[in-house]
Protein backbone atom coordinates (compact mmCIF):
# COMPACT_ATOMS: atom_id res chain seq x y z
CA UNK A 1 0.00 0.00 0.00
CA UNK A 2 2.74 2.19 0.75
CA UNK A 3 4.56 2.00 -2.87
CA UNK A 4 0.90 2.63 -4.48
CA UNK A 5 0.54 5.51 -2.70
CA UNK A 6 4.03 7.05 -3.45
CA UNK A 7 3.15 6.04 -6.87
CA UNK A 8 -0.13 8.03 -6.40
CA UNK A 9 1.84 10.82 -5.22
CA UNK A 10 3.92 11.60 -8.15
CA UNK A 11 1.18 10.99 -10.79
CA UNK A 12 -0.13 14.12 -9.10
CA UNK A 13 2.96 15.85 -9.00
CA UNK A 14 3.67 15.01 -12.74
CA UNK A 15 0.37 16.29 -13.74
CA UNK A 16 0.92 19.36 -11.61
CA UNK A 17 3.84 19.98 -13.78
CA UNK A 18 2.07 20.33 -16.95
CA UNK A 19 0.63 23.08 -18.16
CA UNK A 20 -2.95 23.61 -17.94
CA UNK A 21 -3.28 24.98 -21.08
CA UNK A 22 -1.36 22.95 -23.11
CA UNK A 23 -3.78 21.50 -25.84
CA UNK A 24 -4.66 18.23 -26.03
CA UNK A 25 -4.41 16.09 -28.89
CA UNK A 26 -7.31 16.65 -31.22
CA UNK A 27 -6.68 13.87 -33.57
CA UNK A 28 -8.71 10.20 -33.63
CA UNK A 29 -6.90 8.65 -30.68
CA UNK A 30 -5.22 5.30 -31.16
CA UNK A 31 -7.29 3.50 -28.93
CA UNK A 32 -10.95 2.42 -29.20
CA UNK A 33 -13.88 2.51 -26.95
CA UNK A 34 -13.73 -0.84 -26.27
CA UNK A 35 -10.06 -0.66 -25.25
CA UNK A 36 -11.02 2.25 -22.53
CA UNK A 37 -13.68 -0.72 -21.27
CA UNK A 38 -11.21 -3.43 -21.31
CA UNK A 39 -8.67 -1.25 -19.03
CA UNK A 40 -11.15 -0.42 -16.71
CA UNK A 41 -11.48 -3.96 -13.53
CA UNK A 42 -14.97 -5.57 -14.45
CA UNK A 43 -16.03 -4.52 -10.76
CA UNK A 44 -15.85 -0.92 -11.72
CA UNK A 45 -19.30 -1.85 -13.85
CA UNK A 46 -21.20 -3.20 -11.14
CA UNK A 47 -24.11 -1.06 -9.35
CA UNK A 48 -24.82 -1.74 -5.54
CA UNK A 49 -28.04 -0.92 -4.30
CA UNK A 50 -27.04 -0.68 -0.91
CA UNK A 51 -24.09 1.11 -1.34
CA UNK A 52 -25.72 3.67 -3.45
CA UNK A 53 -28.10 3.99 -0.49
CA UNK A 54 -25.79 4.35 1.77
CA UNK A 55 -24.29 7.64 0.17
CA UNK A 56 -27.40 9.26 0.33
CA UNK A 57 -28.72 8.40 3.78
CA UNK A 58 -25.33 9.70 4.72
CA UNK A 59 -26.12 13.23 2.82
CA UNK A 60 -29.32 13.41 4.13
CA UNK A 61 -28.21 12.86 7.68
CA UNK A 62 -25.68 15.66 7.26
CA UNK A 63 -28.84 17.61 6.09
CA UNK A 64 -30.75 16.87 8.81
CA UNK A 65 -28.07 17.67 11.67
CA UNK A 66 -27.63 21.09 9.62
CA UNK A 67 -31.13 21.78 9.46
CA UNK A 68 -31.81 20.88 13.21
CA UNK A 69 -29.18 23.32 14.27
CA UNK A 70 -30.50 26.45 12.30
CA UNK A 71 -33.57 25.62 13.51
CA UNK A 72 -33.03 25.16 17.07
CA UNK A 73 -29.81 27.36 17.95
CA UNK A 74 -29.08 30.15 15.92
CA UNK A 75 -31.87 32.18 16.93
CA UNK A 76 -30.24 32.15 20.45
CA UNK A 77 -27.08 33.71 19.35
CA UNK A 78 -26.03 36.91 19.76
CA UNK A 79 -26.48 39.38 16.66
CA UNK A 80 -23.30 39.28 15.04
CA UNK A 81 -22.38 35.95 15.24
CA UNK A 82 -26.25 35.20 13.65
CA UNK A 83 -24.85 36.24 10.41
CA UNK A 84 -21.99 34.01 10.38
CA UNK A 85 -23.95 31.04 11.69
CA UNK A 86 -26.26 31.65 8.85
CA UNK A 87 -23.74 32.21 6.12
CA UNK A 88 -22.18 29.27 7.37
CA UNK A 89 -25.39 27.13 7.38
CA UNK A 90 -26.16 28.32 3.72
CA UNK A 91 -23.01 27.12 2.27
CA UNK A 92 -23.02 23.76 4.24
CA UNK A 93 -26.09 22.64 3.52
CA UNK A 94 -25.90 24.12 -0.20
CA UNK A 95 -22.75 21.69 -0.13
CA UNK A 96 -24.22 18.65 0.62
CA UNK A 97 -27.28 19.19 -1.35
CA UNK A 98 -25.25 19.56 -4.33
CA UNK A 99 -24.03 16.14 -3.43
CA UNK A 100 -27.41 14.85 -3.18
CA UNK A 101 -28.32 16.28 -6.73
CA UNK A 102 -25.03 14.34 -8.06
CA UNK A 103 -26.82 10.91 -6.57
CA UNK A 104 -30.20 12.26 -8.57
CA UNK A 105 -27.91 12.60 -11.47
CA UNK A 106 -26.20 9.29 -11.43
CA UNK A 107 -30.04 8.16 -10.98
CA UNK A 108 -30.78 9.80 -14.64
CA UNK A 109 -27.51 7.60 -15.77
CA UNK A 110 -28.91 4.83 -14.62
CA UNK A 111 -25.67 4.24 -12.48
CA UNK A 112 -27.60 4.00 -8.99
CA UNK A 113 -28.55 0.19 -8.71
CA UNK A 114 -29.23 -2.13 -11.21
CA UNK A 115 -33.33 -1.44 -11.51
CA UNK A 116 -34.34 1.78 -13.74
CA UNK A 117 -37.75 2.14 -12.07
CA UNK A 118 -35.69 2.57 -8.70
CA UNK A 119 -33.57 4.67 -10.39
CA UNK A 120 -36.24 6.95 -11.94
CA UNK A 121 -38.20 7.14 -8.61
CA UNK A 122 -35.12 8.13 -6.30
CA UNK A 123 -33.66 10.42 -8.98
CA UNK A 124 -37.56 12.03 -9.17
CA UNK A 125 -37.79 12.86 -5.62
CA UNK A 126 -34.45 13.83 -5.10
CA UNK A 127 -34.08 16.12 -8.25
CA UNK A 128 -37.99 17.10 -7.63
CA UNK A 129 -37.02 18.48 -3.90
CA UNK A 130 -34.49 20.65 -5.47
CA UNK A 131 -36.53 22.01 -7.77
CA UNK A 132 -35.32 20.21 -10.66
CA UNK A 133 -37.23 18.58 -13.55
CA UNK A 134 -35.83 14.78 -13.25
CA UNK A 135 -37.28 13.17 -16.57
CA UNK A 136 -36.64 16.48 -18.89
CA UNK A 137 -33.04 16.79 -17.16
CA UNK A 138 -32.26 13.37 -17.74
CA UNK A 139 -33.31 13.50 -21.67
CA UNK A 140 -31.76 16.45 -22.73
CA UNK A 141 -28.45 15.47 -20.27
CA UNK A 142 -28.43 12.37 -22.07
CA UNK A 143 -28.45 14.18 -25.25
CA UNK A 144 -25.46 16.01 -24.18
CA UNK A 145 -23.97 13.22 -23.31
CA UNK A 146 -24.46 11.34 -27.10
CA UNK A 147 -22.91 14.87 -28.80
CA UNK A 148 -20.44 16.13 -26.47
CA UNK A 149 -17.73 18.70 -28.27
CA UNK A 150 -19.81 18.67 -31.35
CA UNK A 151 -20.72 22.43 -32.56
CA UNK A 152 -24.11 21.27 -34.24
CA UNK A 153 -25.47 18.53 -32.02
CA UNK A 154 -24.46 19.23 -28.26
CA UNK A 155 -26.88 20.19 -25.99
CA UNK A 156 -25.80 22.87 -24.21
CA UNK A 157 -22.28 24.62 -23.50
CA UNK A 158 -22.09 25.04 -27.11
CA UNK A 159 -19.21 27.81 -27.75
CA UNK A 160 -19.86 30.42 -30.05
CA UNK A 161 -18.35 31.34 -33.25
CA UNK A 162 -16.72 35.09 -33.95
CA UNK A 163 -19.10 35.93 -35.91
CA UNK A 164 -21.89 34.98 -33.74
CA UNK A 165 -20.95 36.86 -30.71
CA UNK A 166 -23.75 39.06 -29.68
CA UNK A 167 -22.63 43.19 -29.96
CA UNK A 168 -22.53 43.25 -25.93
CA UNK A 169 -19.68 41.22 -25.57
CA UNK A 170 -17.03 43.88 -26.09
CA UNK A 171 -18.60 45.68 -23.57
CA UNK A 172 -17.81 42.84 -21.28
CA UNK A 173 -14.78 41.78 -21.97
CA UNK A 174 -12.91 43.28 -19.17
CA UNK A 175 -12.51 42.68 -15.01
CA UNK A 176 -15.79 44.64 -14.37
CA UNK A 177 -17.86 43.24 -17.20
CA UNK A 178 -16.19 39.44 -16.07
CA UNK A 179 -17.53 39.81 -12.55
CA UNK A 180 -20.67 40.97 -14.03
CA UNK A 181 -21.04 37.81 -15.96
CA UNK A 182 -20.10 35.57 -13.25
CA UNK A 183 -22.14 36.97 -11.08
CA UNK A 184 -24.91 36.75 -13.38
CA UNK A 185 -24.51 33.33 -14.19
CA UNK A 186 -23.85 31.44 -11.37
CA UNK A 187 -27.23 33.05 -9.92
CA UNK A 188 -29.16 32.91 -13.03
CA UNK A 189 -28.01 30.40 -15.44
CA UNK A 190 -29.58 26.98 -14.14
CA UNK A 191 -33.01 28.09 -14.19
CA UNK A 192 -32.86 30.32 -17.20
CA UNK A 193 -31.39 26.70 -19.07
CA UNK A 194 -34.49 24.60 -17.63
CA UNK A 195 -37.13 27.38 -18.92
CA UNK A 196 -35.83 29.61 -22.16
CA UNK A 197 -32.96 26.91 -22.84
CA UNK A 198 -30.28 29.73 -22.60
CA UNK A 199 -26.91 28.26 -23.49
CA UNK A 200 -28.96 25.28 -24.98
CA UNK A 201 -29.03 23.75 -28.43
CA UNK A 202 -30.70 25.70 -30.94
CA UNK A 203 -34.10 24.86 -32.50
CA UNK A 204 -36.53 25.88 -35.13
CA UNK A 205 -38.75 27.03 -32.00
CA UNK A 206 -39.39 27.46 -28.32
CA UNK A 207 -37.43 24.99 -26.20
CA UNK A 208 -38.64 24.57 -22.79
CA UNK A 209 -37.61 21.83 -20.17
CA UNK A 210 -41.22 22.40 -18.62
CA UNK A 211 -43.08 22.04 -21.81
CA UNK A 212 -43.97 18.31 -22.67
CA UNK A 213 -44.17 19.51 -26.16
CA UNK A 214 -40.81 21.30 -26.12
CA UNK A 215 -38.83 20.52 -29.40
CA UNK A 216 -36.09 18.91 -27.34
CA UNK A 217 -38.27 15.67 -26.57
CA UNK A 218 -39.36 12.67 -28.83
CA UNK A 219 -43.11 11.53 -28.70
CA UNK A 220 -42.28 9.12 -26.21
CA UNK A 221 -40.84 11.06 -23.76
CA UNK A 222 -43.54 13.09 -23.64
CA UNK A 223 -45.38 11.50 -20.45
CA UNK A 224 -42.40 12.27 -18.36
CA UNK A 225 -42.46 15.47 -18.59
CA UNK A 226 -45.97 15.60 -17.27
CA UNK A 227 -44.52 13.82 -14.67
CA UNK A 228 -41.20 15.93 -14.14
CA UNK A 229 -43.49 19.00 -13.95
CA UNK A 230 -46.27 16.94 -11.27
CA UNK A 231 -42.93 16.59 -9.06
CA UNK A 232 -41.58 20.03 -9.22
CA UNK A 233 -45.26 21.27 -8.72
CA UNK A 234 -45.81 19.61 -5.75
CA UNK A 235 -42.60 20.85 -4.10
CA UNK A 236 -43.70 24.32 -4.88
CA UNK A 237 -46.86 23.92 -3.61
CA UNK A 238 -45.67 22.60 -0.08
CA UNK A 239 -43.20 25.28 -0.15
CA UNK A 240 -45.86 27.62 -0.37
CA UNK A 241 -47.85 25.49 2.21
CA UNK A 242 -44.61 26.44 4.58
CA UNK A 243 -44.53 29.57 4.37
CA UNK A 244 -47.86 30.43 4.86
CA UNK A 245 -47.34 28.52 8.52
CA UNK A 246 -43.38 29.54 8.89
CA UNK A 247 -43.19 33.02 6.84
CA UNK A 248 -40.98 33.78 3.55
CA UNK A 249 -38.04 34.81 5.58
CA UNK A 250 -37.78 31.44 7.35
CA UNK A 251 -38.41 29.47 4.11
CA UNK A 252 -35.76 31.46 2.26
CA UNK A 253 -32.69 30.86 5.10
CA UNK A 254 -33.78 27.41 5.42
CA UNK A 255 -34.42 26.35 2.04
CA UNK A 256 -33.74 29.06 -0.48
CA UNK A 257 -30.49 30.66 0.03
CA UNK A 258 -29.18 26.84 0.07
CA UNK A 259 -30.98 26.31 -3.34
CA UNK A 260 -29.38 29.02 -5.09
CA UNK A 261 -26.21 27.64 -3.78
CA UNK A 262 -26.96 24.17 -5.49
CA UNK A 263 -27.66 25.66 -8.20
CA UNK A 264 -24.77 27.55 -8.51
CA UNK A 265 -22.49 24.86 -8.00
CA UNK A 266 -24.52 23.15 -10.81
CA UNK A 267 -23.57 25.71 -13.27
CA UNK A 268 -20.27 25.84 -12.05
CA UNK A 269 -19.28 22.79 -11.98
CA UNK A 270 -20.52 21.67 -15.63
CA UNK A 271 -19.33 25.33 -16.96
CA UNK A 272 -15.74 24.22 -16.35
CA UNK A 273 -15.80 20.79 -17.12
CA UNK A 274 -16.57 22.20 -20.78
CA UNK A 275 -14.92 25.09 -20.98
CA UNK A 276 -11.06 25.54 -21.26
CA UNK A 277 -9.07 26.61 -23.99
CA UNK A 278 -7.09 23.35 -23.96
CA UNK A 279 -9.96 20.99 -25.46
CA UNK A 280 -11.19 21.28 -28.89
CA UNK A 281 -14.31 21.21 -30.20
CA UNK A 282 -15.68 19.71 -33.64
CA UNK A 283 -17.94 20.33 -36.92
CA UNK A 284 -19.70 17.50 -38.34
CA UNK A 285 -16.70 16.24 -40.51
CA UNK A 286 -14.57 15.41 -37.56
CA UNK A 287 -16.66 14.64 -34.59
CA UNK A 288 -16.65 11.23 -33.13
CA UNK A 289 -18.45 10.07 -30.09
CA UNK A 290 -15.00 9.00 -28.43
CA UNK A 291 -12.96 12.39 -29.19
CA UNK A 292 -16.38 14.27 -28.12
CA UNK A 293 -16.57 12.47 -24.72
CA UNK A 294 -12.56 13.47 -24.46
CA UNK A 295 -13.11 16.57 -24.69
CA UNK A 296 -13.79 17.62 -21.24
CA UNK A 297 -11.25 18.08 -18.03
CA UNK A 298 -11.33 16.74 -14.87
CA UNK A 299 -10.72 19.56 -12.08
CA UNK A 300 -10.12 19.83 -8.27
CA UNK A 301 -12.53 21.02 -5.75
CA UNK A 302 -10.27 19.75 -2.68
CA UNK A 303 -12.33 18.24 -0.16
CA UNK A 304 -15.85 19.05 -2.24
CA UNK A 305 -14.66 16.54 -4.31
CA UNK A 306 -15.83 13.97 -1.73
CA UNK A 307 -18.98 16.14 -0.99
CA UNK A 308 -19.50 16.63 -4.34
CA UNK A 309 -19.27 12.74 -4.75
CA UNK A 310 -16.19 12.43 -7.34
CA UNK A 311 -18.64 14.21 -10.32
CA UNK A 312 -15.34 16.41 -10.15
CA UNK A 313 -12.48 14.99 -10.85
CA UNK A 314 -13.72 12.06 -12.67
CA UNK A 315 -15.47 13.75 -15.50
CA UNK A 316 -13.47 12.53 -17.99
CA UNK A 317 -14.59 8.88 -17.20
CA UNK A 318 -18.22 10.05 -16.85
CA UNK A 319 -18.44 10.72 -20.30
CA UNK A 320 -17.00 7.93 -21.68
CA UNK A 321 -18.65 5.64 -19.39
CA UNK A 322 -21.64 7.35 -17.42
CA UNK A 323 -23.35 4.90 -16.03
CA UNK A 324 -19.86 3.78 -13.36
CA UNK A 325 -21.40 4.39 -10.05
CA UNK A 326 -19.54 7.26 -8.55
CA UNK A 327 -17.70 5.08 -5.58
CA UNK A 328 -15.73 3.21 -8.83
CA UNK A 329 -15.35 5.99 -10.71
CA UNK A 330 -11.82 7.49 -9.01
CA UNK A 331 -10.39 3.66 -9.20
CA UNK A 332 -12.16 3.32 -12.72
CA UNK A 333 -10.14 6.63 -13.92
CA UNK A 334 -6.53 5.35 -12.74
CA UNK A 335 -7.34 2.40 -14.98
CA UNK A 336 -7.85 4.34 -17.37
CA UNK A 337 -5.23 7.09 -17.49
CA UNK A 338 -2.29 5.63 -18.54
CA UNK A 339 -4.31 4.20 -21.94
CA UNK A 340 -5.49 7.95 -22.52
CA UNK A 341 -1.99 9.58 -22.23
CA UNK A 342 -1.95 13.22 -23.51
CA UNK A 343 -6.13 12.43 -24.42
CA UNK A 344 -6.70 13.18 -20.59
CA UNK A 345 -7.32 16.63 -19.81
CA UNK A 346 -6.66 17.20 -15.54
CA UNK A 347 -6.12 20.68 -13.86
CA UNK A 348 -5.75 21.27 -10.65
CA UNK A 349 -5.92 24.96 -10.82
CA UNK A 350 -7.55 26.35 -7.75
CA UNK A 351 -11.37 26.82 -9.33
CA UNK A 352 -12.07 30.73 -8.37
CA UNK A 353 -8.57 31.14 -10.19
CA UNK A 354 -10.01 28.81 -12.59
CA UNK A 355 -12.85 30.31 -13.37
CA UNK A 356 -11.66 33.84 -13.81
CA UNK A 357 -9.52 32.74 -16.17
CA UNK A 358 -11.29 30.16 -18.25
CA UNK A 359 -14.15 33.37 -18.04
CA UNK A 360 -11.55 35.32 -19.89
CA UNK A 361 -9.58 32.72 -22.20
CA UNK A 362 -12.86 30.96 -23.83
CA UNK A 363 -14.70 33.68 -25.24
CA UNK A 364 -15.31 32.25 -28.74
CA UNK A 365 -13.74 29.46 -31.07
CA UNK A 366 -12.49 29.37 -33.87
CA UNK A 367 -10.42 26.79 -36.46
CA UNK A 368 -6.92 26.51 -36.43
CA UNK A 369 -5.09 24.76 -38.73
CA UNK A 370 -6.89 21.91 -38.55
CA UNK A 371 -9.81 20.94 -40.39
CA UNK A 372 -13.19 20.64 -38.87
CA UNK A 373 -11.31 21.34 -35.04
CA UNK A 374 -12.24 24.35 -33.18
CA UNK A 375 -10.08 25.96 -29.97
CA UNK A 376 -11.28 28.65 -27.59
CA UNK A 377 -10.06 31.86 -28.67
CA UNK A 378 -10.48 35.77 -26.47
CA UNK A 379 -9.21 38.35 -29.10
CA UNK A 380 -12.34 40.08 -30.08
Amino acid sequence: MGGGGNMSAMTTKNEQKKNPLERVPSSKPPFTLGDVKKAIPPHCFERSLIRSFSYLIQDLILVSIFYYIATTYIHLLPSPLTYLAWTTYWIAQGCVCTGIWVIGHECGHHGFSDYQWVDDTVGLILHSALLTPYFAWKHSHRRHHANTGSLENDEVYIPRLKSKLRWYYKYLNNPLGRVFVLAFTLTFAWPLYLIFNISGKKYDRFACHYDPYSPIYSNRERLQIYISDAGVIAVTYLLYRVTLTQGLAWVLCIYGVPLLIVNGFIVLITLLHHTHSSLPHYDSSEWEYLRGALATVDRDYGVLNKVFHNVTDTHVLHHIFSYISHYHAMEATKAIKPLLGEYYKFDDTPILKAMWRDTKECIFVEKDKDKGVYWYKNKL
